[in-house]
């Protein structure tokens, strides 16, 4: 009799969990909540209660936000089945009990999601820039507003600087895998661009695009048009403090002008 050949070892790629990755590589989810929760207080002189997470993917940001206390409750809106089950499994299943009940993960497209009128709106990731015309970014933004009370505010994140207007790569190390940044197409005539997310592993095992974004390179100015088009009284960039060696520190404070730095990423935050 033949031996059996030997079971293959899966290789560490074959392991992965693509989304726990993701949020390991490019999110803070705590630290986004305590500048949302913050800033609005600054803004407003009260806490925000009712949140609402576009975009939301896995849902974190609506998991930290609840746990701030009983009073917290989350709405997520996402269009995508997939990853709306991967974050009531893995994200939320993982409250306790009363904190699940807070929140709310919605599947629906953005642009016609009802939902009560909420305390704050974030847009992360960037995800937002999927509306690659003005006209539908117009009528996005025109529906945060009508979704928040009236002293609501939107948040939303935006990057830029020269580099962002590249083809290029950028690696970062992390703890048992490596994060690639891959602008693998970048068109100046209408600033659309194509993105992927990679990851390696020191087996030498790959995911290669693991994500895929197409995007809309908006720039500061045009996002705080549309913004104040859109009906916000007023808008505000929050740029990115320095260390001592010259990097981001993780602190956002209120800018006019900003750095000319090659690249930079920024909070815009839109106030009814």
């Amino acid at each position: 009799m033949s031996a059996k050949p030997a079971r293959k070892k899966p290789t560490m790629a074959e392991m992965a969990d693509i989304h726990e990755l993701y949020e390991q590589s490019v999110q803070n989810v705590e630290n986004e909540i305590e500048f949302l929760q913050t800033t609005f207080q600054q803004i407003r002189g009260r806490p925000g209660y009712l949140f609402r997470e576009d975009f939301c993917g896995t849902a974190s940001a609506s998991c930290q936000w609840v746990r701030q206390g009983a009073e917290y409750k989350a709405i997520g809106v996402d269009i995508d089945p997939s990853v709306l089950e991967w974050g009531r499994k893995n994200r939320v299943a993982k409250l306790p009990a009363e904190d699940q009940a807070r929140v709310s993960l919605l599947e629906s497209d953005v642009l016609t999601v009802e939902t009560p009128k909420v305390d704050l709106m974030a847009a992360f990731n960037f995800s937002y820039w999927i509306f690659e015309e003005r006209a539908t970014m117009l009528r996005y933004m025109r529906r945060c507003h009508d979704a928040l009370k009236d002293d609501g505010v939107l948040f939303m994140d935006m990057f830029g600087g020269p580099e962002s207007f590249e083809e290029t790569k950028e690696k970062t190390k992390h703890d048992g895998f490596t994060y690639i940044w891959d602008q693998a197409e970048f068109h100046p005539v209408t600033n659309h661009m194509r993105c992927h997310i990679h990851f390696k592993f020191p087996d030498g095992s790959k995911l290669k695009k693991a994500f895929t974004y197409e995007w809309r390179l908006y720039t500061a100015p045009e996002l705080r048009d549309l913004l104040l088009e859109a009906g916000f009284s007023k808008v505000t960039v929050y740029w990115e403090g320095e260390d001592e060696d010259g990097e981001g520190n993780g602190e956002f404070t209120p800018e006019a002008d900003g750095e000319a730095d090659l690249a930079w990423i920024a909070y815009i935050v839109a106030e009814k």
